[in-house]
């Protein structure tokens, strides 16, 4: 393995590193948010190890947060996370196998297969898949215990805008795909129904009730084709 990282150029090391210390800042918002909820520190940090998903985290904290039941905030992460089963069958095939495809799987994300993708080589792809992978498994997790650690000190982390950091970081994320007209007819149907029926159902169910803007893509979908 060690011989694949001589493939790597200068440009594929600067921008993962850049993504890495992106994500590392946004752990840190996590952390704080996190904690500021009512989240223990090992809870946080374990949150993050495991899942290693910024997206669903910062869900599933909003909906616990916004009194929802433990139960709608696993499944609204699920949903979610279930984007990466659509990466996994797109970089499956440079992940190797035994452990390295276990482990590979587990740092299958936006970021890691974004990156991968972009290259010309399978020997490419791995180099840039691992070191923008395991890169983000340690960032995301000390940046979330930074964040922690801080929420810990910070009697009102409101002061500090930190609050605004779920809706904030989840619309950054959606945004690269509204591009595609599909998704934006899902998003803006979606949206409209979860604050149609925020004000009738229980406290972070509308995440999940807004999954319906799917179906109202589905026709133009079939337009599209």
């Amino acid at each position: 393995m060690r011989s694949i990282w001589r493939t790597l150029d200068q440009d594929t090391v600067r921008v993962s590193v850049l993504i890495c210390v992106s994500v590392a800042v946004v752990g840190v918002s996590y952390g704080v948010t996190a904690g500021s909820v009512g989240f223990s520190l090992w809870q946080l940090l374990a949150l993050a190890i495991l899942v290693l998903g910024a997206s669903s985290e910062f869900l599933f904290i909003g909906i616990i947060a916004a009194g929802g039941s433990p139960l709608a905030a696993i499944l609204a992460g699920l949903m979610i996370n279930s984007r990466n089963f659509a990466y996994g069958l797109s970089v499956g095939s440079i992940l190797g196998q035994g452990w390295r495809r276990m482990l590979g799987a587990h740092l299958v994300n936006d970021e890691s297969v974004a990156i991968a993708t972009g290259q010309s080589t399978l020997a490419g792809k791995r180099a840039a898949f691992w070191l923008c992978g395991i890169g983000i498994a340690i960032c995301w997790p000390l940046g979330a215990l930074a964040g922690g650690i801080l929420g810990s000190v910070i009697q009102d982390p409101a002061t500090l805008g930190l609050d605004a950091a779920f809706p904030v970081v989840i619309v950054a994320l959606v945004l690269p795909a509204l591009k595609e007209k599909i998704t934006l007819i899902a998003v803006c149907v979606g949206a409209g129904v979860a604050v149609g029926t925020s004000t009738f159902l229980p406290a972070g169910t509308a995440p999940l009730v807004a999954l319906l803007g799917m179906v109202a893509a589905f026709p133009f979908r079939e337009k599209a084709r």
